[in-house]
């Protein structure tokens, strides 16, 4: 039988209950208004009624007598029925006591009595079922009369419209992917080895990283249909319709074969089983279905199941094996290269000046996704339009990655002198610092113009090139460059404000993961004592440490800390001249790039500072090619992310906060 079948006879068959059901309630709500138009009362009271000259008039029908008693004034007509008994003496009866009597007058034919007393009650009833029960569908997903039907929406042969060539940034992912949409194309080639299609892929990365593009780029390069639904939409309000759609949905599928199911968030019914604090029988007999279904179903048709997560960690063991999903796609945030090629991708719907160079921008964005690329080239052609340019160009590029990582420029927050004046000291100590250090990254931008976000000013550093490894010195320089703004703000005014907020906190998180996570210390060694929970959803450390060994992580980190702080304030009392220059300059200028930057640093090297440290990072301020020393210290990628992501503004956040 064909699914189409089915579903009609369930049609047929739900039309039939409901027919019957208004029918019984149209023949009692018919039953009833007869009745309540008179009052039934007995044979022997209508005689007595009559003996007693009650009665006005009087109608005859073949099963009942229809009485009318005589009213006082001011009373209420009223009419009254008894069964019709038979009494030869009755009509006599009737002249004796004087009443006018006669039959019932047919002014409505039979067709007409049905049409008025069934046909119409009905098809109101049926009208008013079908908006009721069509408001419960929109309602309950999909509703009460299609119970168990999946709602996953279908694209049908080159209908998603993507392609490979719309990914960008995600060459491993796409090769792993190429070998399904070669069997899809040719599945001969492979059977005639004894070769079989992978029952599913499992794309796993952070969010906006383009796990569900890949998906429909599959389906686009393969030409069949596509399945694509979410996680949550399998378990709603009723017990059971979890498992009834995962059948419902494998069944067309399996009609439809060859094609690719997607789901999305997949998390959401695939969470473990094993935590009894979160079980959910619903959502279990939904996962149980669905692993039944996945093990029953013959890959050899071409059914491919792709499915997308950001917390791989949470998804039942059984879910993971081989048989269901075979291979585990990880769709990681895009390096240097990667991530020019998307925002290329993304302006290719733009005007866009000939001038703008993308790998500029690719840089000032390390650690960001595709969406928020894509983000970006739209800000910037949004504020093209303001402007009223009819190309995007290079200013504003820049100015929309401004606004994604500080926001927009507060105009209306006029800050006094004084509060001018140490946002200037504050931002231009962050700086002097990184430009002190031999192993940070080169000063990009320096500004005091208050941003939305809540950044009084902020600090901007550039990394050349995309870093996986970094060294013990480079993390212990990272965090003196953190703590340069409130060092500034000691040796020139002697006191300390709230704008070192969001400095404090990252370098305190740095500190601690240079104690817990990557055994940079003597007393620890190599030991770890904190792991990442939902490592793609950017989760906190858990502590793996008793009480004792955490207050003793807090003196390591503590230890750390001073160090870094005591380093950062020499440097800035020996170069308090050149501080007190580049502040005057920012303060002329509000905002001061990288280059000007530099040229007042350069100006001052042969009395100043060491004119080592100061050729380094001219050198690599101008090339933004050398390659980094081979690193001794392995880091966990998503820890670099995070570092990486840090540099981008040295309010990175070390803004002056309110």
């Amino acid at each position: 039988m064909s699914k189409n079948n089915k579903f009609d006879k369930n049609k047929i068959k739900y039309f039939a209950y409901y027919a019957i059901a208004v029918a019984l309630i149209v023949y009692m709500l018919n039953d009833y208004v007869t009745n309540i138009k008179s009052d039934h009362i007995k044979y022997s009271e209508f005689v007595k009624y009559l003996n007693e000259n009650r009665i006005e008039e009087v109608q005859l029908t073949r099963d009942k007598i229809i009485i009318h008693p005589k009213i006082n004034k001011g009373e209420k007509k009223k009419v009254m029925y008894t069964e019709s008994i038979y009494d030869p003496n009755l009509v006599k009866k009737l002249d004796d006591s004087k009443v006018k009597y006669g039959g019932v007058p047919q002014e409505n034919s039979a067709i007409k009595s049905f049409i008025v007393n069934w046909v119409i009650p009905i098809i109101i009833f049926m009208f008013i079922g079908r908006m009721l029960f069509g408001k419960l569908d929109k309602k309950m997903g999909s509703g009460v009369m299609s119970f168990g039907k999946n709602t996953a929406k279908i694209y049908a042969e080159n209908e998603t419209g993507i392609t490979f060539e719309d990914v960008a940034g995600q060459d491993e992912a796409k090769e792993s992917l190429v070998e399904i949409v070669d069997f899809l194309h040719k599945p001969e080639r492979y059977t005639e080895i004894g070769a079989k299609l992978p029952k599913g892929a499992l794309l796993v990365g952070p969010p906006g990283t383009g796990k569900t593009l890949l998906a429909k780029a599959v389906a686009g390069e393969a030409k069949v249909p596509f399945f694509s639904l979410s996680g949550s939409s399998f378990v709603e309000m009723f017990v059971g319709m979890g498992a009834a759609r995962v059948r419902d949905l494998f069944e067309q599928a399996q009609e439809k074969a060859p094609c690719i199911i997607f789901i999305d968030e997949i998390d959401a019914i695939g969470k473990s089983r094993d935590n009894a604090m979160s079980s959910n029988d619903e959502r279990e007999q939904t996962l149980n279905q669905l692993l039944a279904e996945m093990d029953g179903f013959d890959s050899s048709k071409g059914v491919v199941i792709l499915a997308a997560t950001n917390r791989p960690e949470i998804l039942d063991k059984a879910l993971l094996r081989p048989g269901r999903f075979d291979r585990r796609v990880i769709v990681d945030r895009p390096d240097l290269k990667g991530r020019e090629d998307i925002l290329k991708v993304h302006s290719k719907g733009v005007k866009i000046s000939k001038e703008v160079d993308m790998s500029s921008i690719a840089k000032s964005t390390p650690g960001a996704v595709g969406s928020d690329l894509a983000n970006i080239i739209n800000e910037a052609a949004l504020r093209a339009v303001k402007n009223g340019r009819q190309e995007v160009i290079q200013e504003d590029l820049e100015e929309a990655v401004e606004v994604i990582i500080a926001g927009k420029e507060k105009k209306d927050r006029i800050l006094s002198p004084q509060e001018k004046r140490q946002v200037a000291f504050h931002e231009v100590g962050h700086a002097l610092v990184a430009a002190l250090l031999p192993n940070t990254d080169p000063v990009h931008k320096i500004t005091i113009v208050p941003r939305t976000m809540g950044a009084l000013g902020y600090t901007m550093q550039l990394p050349t090139e995309d870093k996986y490894l970094i060294n013990k010195e480079e993390m212990l320089d990272k965090i003196t460059v953190m703590l340069g703004g409130r060092s500034a703000e000691e040796v020139k005014f002697n006191s300390i404000s709230t704008g070192a907020a969001n400095d404090i906190e990252r370098a305190t998180q740095t500190a601690r993961s240079m104690v817990t996570v990557y055994g940079m210390t003597d007393r620890f060694d190599m030991m770890a004592l904190e792991s990442v929970q939902n490592r793609y959803l950017d989760g906190r450390p858990v502590q793996n440490c008793s009480a004792e060994t955490a207050a003793i992580i807090d003196d390591e980190a503590l230890n750390i800390i001073k160090e870094c702080h005591e380093k950062a304030k020499r440097m800035l009392k020996e170069n308090e001249e050149l501080l007190n220059k580049i502040t005057e300059k920012l303060l002329e200028k509000e905002t001061l790039m990288g280059d000007e930057f530099m040229a007042i640093i350069k100006g001052e090297d042969e009395t100043e500072l060491n004119k080592t440290e100061i050729d380094e990072k001219e050198e690599v301020l101008v090339k933004n090619n050398n390659e980094n020393e081979m690193k001794d210290e392995i880091l966990d990628k998503k820890a670099v992310d995070e570092l990486v992501m840090d540099t981008k503004e040295t309010s990175d956040k070390s803004p002056i906060e309110e």
